[in-house]
């Protein structure tokens, strides 16, 4: 496995960004682009690239490829295309992939070189907006995660911030207007060179796949909105033009006005109230208007948690019952839709696996560590017991398939036995992580 701890000589070079964006937060950045093609930053951003992997873009070129030839040759004509001003990134490629609620999503995958290019600009531009964001903001940013998100969700509404906006965008991915955008960008980047990168990135033509007939081109230089589809760079892109409506929400005392917490993760946000919900709704709606995005309104809603429960970045927030003495508390678990999210997952799985029992079981014991990684905070009794009777009873089912067992396979596979000797991890014994 690849190590990906960042090296030391770019750690240096990104804390020194960080400080003097810190220091000063009017510094505008004037000379960046000729960061992306040191050798350290290229080299350490294939790495990255490497680590994840992914499918060949548009060009077909794969790691593999790129080894065959040599990491380093290929790095060098990467940085002497990027020194040269030659650099032009390849169109998209999109392909549909299932989701495990069901239907598709579109995924984007940009080119081997262009993935490579991107985390180089990420490693060099993140620590300048980083000193920027706010510490509400917690989506794609180093030292945050969703946990985080969830935690202060809950903490506030404990606090008595009852009175919930549950607000969702509409496709903000999609929808966020370039030059703003770039606006947005070039109040701390001066470099022209980065800026028409950036540009460059964004306009980027998508190659749609079609199985009668040749790949079909979409978007390019008219496009005016959407950060890249799949590309490296649309998280940092999508949070720093986040960051407007957060910063103008503290600028303009929205906070206290409204006696309100806002809690945020991508294009995710909660605004936690005491009595202000309405007003709070309301104010944000006309400031991302305001800023070219929209409201969906069919998702947004308002609620009080005392009463009535929400959802937040796969868990549910709301009142719930001891149930030794019935009294109530203000909760947070899984919610329903992540765990018939799970059980898709794992049905999805079995159904027709060839594979041999050790590599079934590792397969889906990973999946489960994931998901009790993420669901590690707060009211989790219950929905580990309900996670672990569904993977018991599709085991079962599994290996009296395979073993064509006449009695169905309860009395030869038993519930010891499935998460004893058989190795399928049991998530009810596991212990709730502090965050």
């Amino acid at each position: 496995m690849l190590s990906l701890r960042t090296p030391e000589s770019i750690r240096t070079f990104q804390r020194k960004l960080y400080i003097k964006s810190k220091e000063d937060p009017q510094f505008r950045f004037y000379s960046l682009y000729d960061k992306l093609y040191r050798t350290d930053i290229l080299k350490f951003a294939y790495r990255c690239a490497r680590r994840k992997q992914g499918q060949p873009g548009v060009d077909e070129e794969t790691f593999a490829d790129i080894e065959q030839v040599g990491v380093d040759e290929w790095i060098e004509e990467l940085s002497r295309d990027l020194r040269e001003k030659t650099y032009k990134p390849f169109p998209v490629r999109r392909v549909m992939i299932p989701k495990d609620s069901g239907g598709e999503r579109p995924l984007g995958i940009p080119t081997i070189r262009d993935r490579v290019v991107q985390t180089a600009a990420v490693l060099v531009l993140q620590p300048i907006f980083e000193a920027d964001f706010v510490d509400c903001a917690h989506g794609y940013r180093p030292n945050h995660s969703a946990q985080q998100a969830i935690k202060e969700v809950h903490e506030s509404l404990c606090d008595g911030y009852t009175d919930v906006v549950d607000a969702d965008l509409s496709k903000y991915f999609d929808t966020v207007p370039h030059d703003a955008l770039i606006t947005s960008v070039a109040r701390r980047v001066s470099d022209g060179a980065m800026l028409s990168l950036i540009k460059a990135w964004l306009k980027v033509p998508v190659s749609e796949e079609d199985d009668d007939g040749p790949p079909r081109m979409k978007g390019g230089k008219k496009t005016k909105q959407g950060t890249p589809q799949g590309g490296v760079i649309s998280p940092l892109l999508a949070n720093i033009y986040m960051h407007r409506f957060l910063k103008y929400w503290f600028q303009q005392g929205m906070d206290e006005r409204f006696k309100a917490q806002v809690v945020n993760y991508a294009d995710d946000f909660v605004i936690l109230t005491r009595g202000h919900a309405e007003e709070a709704l309301a104010w944000t709606r006309r400031v991302m208007e305001a800023i070219g995005l929209s409201l969906n309104e069919e998702k947004t809603c308002i609620c009080n948690a005392q009463r009535e429960s929400f959802d937040f970045l796969g868990y549910t927030f709301g009142p719930d019952y001891y149930p030794v003495n019935g009294n109530r508390y203000l909760a947070a678990r899984p919610s329903r839709k992540a765990i018939q999210r799970l059980k898709g997952s794992i049905r999805k799985r079995l159904k027709g696996n060839p594979c041999p029992w050790e590599d079934v079981v590792e397969m889906l014991n990973r999946k489960l560590t994931g998901w009790a990684n993420y669901f590690s905070y707060g009211t989790l009794s219950t929905a580990y017991q309900a996670v672990d009777r569904y993977v018991y009873e599709s085991v079962v089912r599994f290996l009296a398939k395979r073993h064509k067992c006449s009695s169905g396979g309860w009395k030869t596979f038993t519930y010891r036995q499935v998460f004893g000797r058989l190795g399928v991890l049991k998530l009810g014994p596991l212990k709730q992580k502090a965050l």
